[in-house]
């Protein structure tokens, strides 16, 4: 089993970056592929990117294509989120997930949660 916990969210101006990391503890992390989700208030939660557990695929959602980054760290046990050009309606709570092997974009196809970071992008 797959434990997940995010940081580095925060305030930030439109056209700035961040970058989210999601350390994940557990032995079979390396067997795991990883994704990121958003979830805005009053919004269902939406697909961002996933990697997979190899980093050889990855694959975003149209509207951060181009802006933000996906990659891992299997050494470090970490995936991280690197967000450019952030826009106000990136505004939303981050959560990384873990599902075995198999990249996807379907959040219930991932089994195992992280607890959520904060981004605010002011305009």
């Amino acid at each position: 089993q797959v434990q997940l916990v995010e940081s580095g969210g925060g305030l930030v101006q439109a056209g700035g970056s961040l970058r989210l990391s999601c350390a994940a503890s557990g032995r079979t992390y390396n067997s795991y592929a990883m994704g990121w989700f958003r979830q805005a208030p009053g919004k269902e939660r939406e697909f961002v990117a996933a990697i997979s557990w190899s980093a050889a695929n990855t694959y975003y959602a149209d509207s951060v294509k181009g802006r933000f980054t996906i990659s891992r760290d299997n050494a470090k046990n970490t995936v991280y989120l690197q967000m450019n050009s952030l826009k106000p309606e990136d505004t939303a709570a981050y959560y990384c997930a873990a599902r075995p092997y198999i990249i996807s974009s379907r959040s219930y196809e991932y089994d195992t949660w992280g607890q959520g970071t904060q981004v605010t992008v002011s305009a």
